[in-house]
């Protein structure tokens, strides 16, 4: 009887963990090419910034299993994200803005 009330989670195939990861040495090699083709200005940091978030995207909904949560929990962490992506570029437009007064 013990044994008829257990109930198993939910399993998700390797592939998709697989392909994940596969997914992210990609954005993370094309993050090293940014660095490496030696741009620079507002095109090196967009393109950084761009492949941070879908790097951070991938593991929370993958690896963190947001992708099979329920509506609210993910509105709840994209407004945390949200204020952490906003105090990030007041941050950037700080030190930006400390540059320009320096020069």
């Amino acid at each position: 009887m013990a044994q008829a009330m257990h109930v198993e989670g939910q399993q998700h195939p390797i592939k998709l963990y697989l392909v994940v990861w596969g997914w992210l040495f990609v954005l993370s090699t094309c993050s090293y090419l940014v660095d490496y083709f030696g741009l620079q200005g507002y095109l090196r940091w967009s393109l950084i910034l761009m492949l941070m978030i879908l790097k951070a995207g991938l593991i929370v909904a993958v690896f963190m299993h947001m992708a099979w949560e329920r509506l609210a929990l993910m509105y709840a962490h994209d407004v945390r994200i949200g204020l952490h992506a906003l105090h990030a570029s007041e941050i950037f437009r700080g030190r930006v803005l400390a540059l320009w007064v320096q020069t």
